[in-house]
């Protein structure tokens, strides 16, 4: 299949997909939209929203119409890197055999990240960079595709651990769930107070999604566009010559230049979704937001003015 008709039929198999996730996720169309284009770059994705927004649901939903294997990790103040990863054990040969650990599957749920401490969120950085992970010495490859996509609850800051920057930056989204419309909260209230169970039916197959993130990466990108990114990273970084006044006051850090990575990747899953062959400005900036948020570091001032990393991203753009 050409590469024109390999786009052609990921818009198809893209509203497909989204029909049938909305079977059971009413709304947030626009929070889907982000984990697929994720899902078709091979990014990771971190969720932050209040309690009961169905951000558990989604991704499970997700990962049964993606037909991929799915594993849900809940985070908590005790949890050990081993429990994440897996240990080895004397079996009765007296042998050490390695036993997987949930962190095995295609898709993983880090639910609540930031209720466990530095030693057990760093476990998760060598599998959402290299999709390896290393116990006593000896690498395990896992398997492909491979996406980390993490939750954060926003409001309940006791017995929080912040992600470092570090691990932020692992991710290519962040993506802000709002509450439903009045509309939208009926229409929940009525499905899921009732006794009829929505079947979600698999559209891809884990080689399917492998050869559209081949696919998007192939996507010719013009060189107007790849400066664009670039120079809108670069608008985020306070400390350097040419730094516009806002950023100076505003900002402590900017973004480094995995947000110029992300960006022209998500923009070219943007366009190939959207049935275009390569991507413009426009899509660029259709997922700046995401991929910026999460990557600036405002300072106190900005804190005491209420002025919010969206706040900074709407100005640049």
């Amino acid at each position: 299949m050409s590469d024109v008709s390999a786009i052609k039929n990921l818009v198809v198999k893209n509203q497909a997909l989204k029909k049938e996730v909305a079977k059971v996720i009413i709304g947030q169309e626009e929070v889907v939209d982000q984990l697929l284009l994720s899902i078709y770059t091979g990014g990771h994705s971190l969720l932050i929203g209040v309690p009961g927004l169905a951000k558990t649901l989604m991704v499970n939903t997700l990962s049964l119409a993606l037909g991929l294997n799915f594993k849900r990790i809940q985070f908590t103040p005790d949890l050990m890197p081993s429990d994440i990863l897996g240990s080895e054990v004397l079996d009765q040969n007296r042998n050490f055999k390695f036993i997987k650990g949930p962190i095995f599957a295609n898709i993983i749920l880090a639910d609540e990240i930031n209720r466990t401490p530095p030693k057990t969120q760093a476990a998760l950085l060598e599998a959402m960079q290299e999709r390896a992970v290393t116990i006593a010495g000896n690498s395990y490859k896992l398997d492909l595709p491979y996406f980390v996509l993490a939750t954060q609850n926003p409001i309940e800051q006791e017995g929080t651990y912040p992600l470092p920057e570090a691990q932020l930056d692992r991710f290519m989204f962040a993506i802000e769930l709002k509450y439903p419309s009045v509309a939208e909260e009926i229409r929940v209230v009525k499905e899921t107070t009732s006794d009829i169970e929505q079947k979600i039916q698999p559209l891809f197959t884990a080689a399917e999604i492998l050869e559209i993130q081949h696919l998007v990466r192939r996507i010719p990108v013009p060189d107007m566009v790849v400066e664009y990114a670039v120079k809108l990273v670069n608008s985020t970084r306070p400390n350097i010559d040419g730094a516009s006044e806002f950023v100076k006051q505003y900002i402590d850090w900017g973004a480094g230049p995995r947000a110029s990575q992300n960006l022209i990747l998500a923009a070219k899953a943007n366009a190939a979704v959207n049935g275009k062959f390569s991507p413009d400005i426009e899509d660029v900036k259709a997922v700046a937001m995401g991929i910026l948020r999460h990557r600036i570091i405002k300072n106190y001032k900005a804190e005491a003015e209420g002025i919010s990393e969206t706040d900074i991203v709407h100005k640049l753009l």
